[in-house]
């Protein structure tokens, strides 16, 4: 058996597409962001990074340094285990008290990722409640998907925020069946926002559990940072919200907030819950630190907004391709992945800014695109050059889809 020769087989096929994902090799300038060093076989250059989850800069922010400083200094590196095996630090009791009360909860359940919170949380919650039929939304992240599809129980999915469909799909369920609704408040590629009141309303006509994902919205929306349900005023309807540690509030790990039974059953029968190291005392000290100032300051979020409003509008102005949203997600559409890297490496090596081309699975194929995230900390003066680099690229060869894009460097 070749085994070497099917890696590269699927590897060749990845390539052929136009799809092959290349990581950047960069280096933040701590006190500097969105600046960055980027490190290639020919030697370093400076970079502005565009595309980074770390939507409001969190992590360069004095008082998040400070604690990750000081957590160091006083425990050391590690966490020594497990939860259960040593692993449960002074600091992660704070951090899950915190999380709790950022989402009116009973109770909070800190993991390494999200990806891990939804993954380990969908898949228990089905062996844990038998019969359970989920709903999910089309458009749900990878890491949803996964854990519904392990939990192996039934399920069903509508279209993205499409009401009618999981209406009439919740209808072809007994209503005695135990049921739950899996949605996102920020979709993170399109940037649209789920209509969370009215899901809450076919949860409680149909009699379903109702899961949120709040990622791509907790430090950014509300005004203590809760997401987009609290902005809405509508935390207490959502029975199980998942964040993320590691965007808007800058740092590393994922989480679940829900009734005090509903986080002590996920933390007594998930595996991945279970058999995972527990995070770093020095990380969950820093996202204490950030969850606590964004509870309190709105200036990050003011900015924040202002960033995103300034960076749509000049994009629309140039006549660039900007997908419209509600959100704090700026895509711009290419619609090919060969273009679509052929842009994103011309941004990188001709002007020294930094975007990842967004292609299948991530979006469907022939929906191809750039998602940039303008920041806090993001310049006028960057703002502009990214504008004028932009219309540079829109200005050569049309492609198929009828924009205009420089394939290569002249």
């Amino acid at each position: 058996m070749d085994y070497q020769g099917q890696f590269r087989r699927h590897l060749n096929s990845l390539h052929q597409e136009g799809r092959y994902r290349v990581f950047a090799d960069l280096k933040r300038r701590c006190g500097s962001y969105p600046n960055a060093k980027h490190f290639t076989d020919d030697g370093q250059s400076d970079v502005t990074v565009w595309c980074s989850n770390d939507y409001l800069g969190m992590s360069q922010h004095p008082k998040v340094l400070a604690a990750m400083h000081e957590a160091i200094d006083e425990v050391g590196a590690g966490s020594g285990g497990t939860r259960n095996i040593s692993g449960t630090t002074h600091y992660i009791v704070e951090l899950e008290a915190e999380l709790a009360d950022l989402h009116g909860k009973e109770a909070a359940l800190l993991f390494t990722s999200a990806y891990i919170a939804n993954d380990a949380t969908l898949s228990t919650l089905t062996r844990l409640i038998p019969g359970l039929a989920v709903f999910s939304d089309q458009k749900n992240h990878a890491s949803m998907i996964e854990g519904i599809r392990r939990g192996g129980g039934e399920k069903y999915i509508f279209r993205n925020n499409d009401l009618n469909q999981l209406e009439d799909l919740l209808k072809s369920v007994p209503l005695e069946q135990p049921k739950l609704i899996a949605i996102e408040s920020v979709y993170s590629m399109d940037g649209h926002i789920s209509p969370i009141a009215e899901v809450c309303d076919l949860a409680e006509k149909y009699n379903a559990l109702t899961y949120l994902d709040e990622v791509h919205a907790v430090g950014l929306y509300g005004p203590r940072g809760g997401g987009i349900a609290e902005r809405e005023g509508i935390m207490d309807r959502v029975d199980i919200i998942n964040g993320t540690l590691a965007k808007g509030y800058g740092v590393m790990g994922g989480y679940i907030a829900a009734s005090q039974e509903c986080c002590d059953a996920i933390r007594s029968f998930a595996p991945g819950f279970i058999f995972t190291t527990s995070l770093a005392p020095a990380v969950v000290a820093g996202a204490l630190a950030s969850i606590r100032h964004l509870k309190t300051s709105d200036f990050e979020r003011a900015r924040h907004r202002e960033r995103v409003r300034t960076a749509k509008r000049l994009m629309k102005e140039a006549h660039l391709p900007v997908m419209e949203n509600p959100s704090h997600i700026v895509p711009v559409m290419v619609g090919d992945p060969v273009h679509c890297r052929a842009v994103t490496d011309t941004l990188l090596s001709e002007y020294g800014v930094y975007v990842q081309p967004i292609n299948y699975p991530t979006v469907p194929r022939g929906t191809e695109r750039m998602r940039f995230t303008p920041s806090p900390v993001h310049s006028d003066e960057q703002l502009t050059y990214l504008i004028e680099a932009l219309t540079s690229l829109w200005q050569a060869c049309p492609v198929a889809n009828g924009q205009y894009v420089r394939l290569a460097a002249e």
